[in-house]
């Protein structure tokens, strides 16, 4: 009970919640850039949000499933065809063997993410599925999928799970540009009033230069009151870190587990899936919120999220 891969996308990796609990020992936490879709793509086919999905960036790759399954996907519109017939984003569908799913015009988003019925059936890496690329190993022997890949999987019988999903959990053409909301980082104080005013108030473009450890930004310099020597820290998904240039930097999911930077602020936990779905070249604008606020969303996204596995 396989899947092959006739051709591998431009970057397609396995990826589930993450690599908990080894940051001390300087592994990173790796997981999905965008864990709303991952979750979902996992509840419309009963599976727990836990399991490991198929990320797949921009380009999609050439599935053959060798056995009868059950998928869904979820995140970026990036055109899925399953047997010729378009496959959108929030649905799943049974198949039968010698189904094939391509990727051909991309609609909106980054990331799609593919979830199969059962699981795929990977090796865990110090409790994780994730793939980290850059230590070679997790997922399907540490990298992005290639041609000739056959990847083992769950043959189910099941019907697609019936989901009521709430509003902003299905992905849409976003909007321009990005806002994005944070918290005052741990060095906000230290960035000069003209530089927390920029950051603030003047557009940044995602560049070329980005990938998943982080995105490079471009826009206002952001100076210090004066120069600092820090010490390398703990950082997180979504810190931004502001290096001598004064180009800031988004750290993302296969960031290092220390950093020695400025920190000017902390991306909201909310909105990082949708920070995860942008493309170089898109526009980001920061707001300011204070951490009773983001709590507050967080609770409010988990407890949905909490619905939503109750309901399948």
């Amino acid at each position: 009970m396989t899947i092959k891969v006739i051709r591998p996308g431009l970057f397609s990796t396995f990826q589930d919640t993450g690599r908990v609990g080894f940051q001390h020992w300087g592994v990173p936490v790796n997981g999905a850039m965008d864990q709303d879709a991952h979750a979902l793509a996992n509840l419309l086919v009963g599976n727990p949000a836990t399991a490991a999905t198929l990320e797949i960036t921009l380009q999609g790759p050439v599935l053959c499933f060798q056995a009868q399954a059950l998928i869904a996907l979820a995140g970026a519109d990036l055109g899925a065809r399953l047997d010729g017939v378009a496959l959108q984003p929030g649905h799943a569908v049974r198949i039968k063997p010698g189904a094939m799913l391509r990727f051909e015009t991309r609609e909106y988003g980054a990331r799609a993410y593919l979830a199969v019925a059962g699981g795929y059936l990977l090796t865990p890496v110090m409790n994780s599925a994730s793939t980290y690329s850059r230590g070679g190993f997790g997922g399907l022997s540490g990298r992005a999928l290639q041609a000739g890949d056959v990847i083992p999987i769950c043959s189910s019988f099941a019907n697609p799970v019936r989901l009521n999903i709430p509003a902003g959990w299905r992905l849409g053409a976003p909007t321009r540009p990005a806002s994005i909301r944070v918290l005052p980082g741990r060095e906000w104080a230290d960035f000069t009033e003209t530089a927390r005013h920029d950051f603030l108030h003047e557009p940044y473009q995602l560049t070329a230069a980005s990938d998943r450890m982080g995105y490079r930004l471009d826009g206002a310099t952001l100076d210090l009151t004066q120069p600092r020597q820090l010490l390398s820290e703990s950082v997180a998904f979504g810190t931004v870190q502001v290096p001598a240039g004064g180009q800031p930097i988004v750290l993302m999911a296969d960031r290092q587990t220390t950093g020695g930077y400025p920190r000017i602020a902390q991306v909201a936990s909310v909105d990082l899936p949708r920070l995860a779905q942008l493309l170089p070249g898109d526009e980001i604008r920061f707001s300011l919120i204070d951490l009773p606020t983001a709590q507050a969303l967080f609770v409010a996204r988990a407890h949905a999220l909490e619905r939503l596995e109750a309901a399948h």
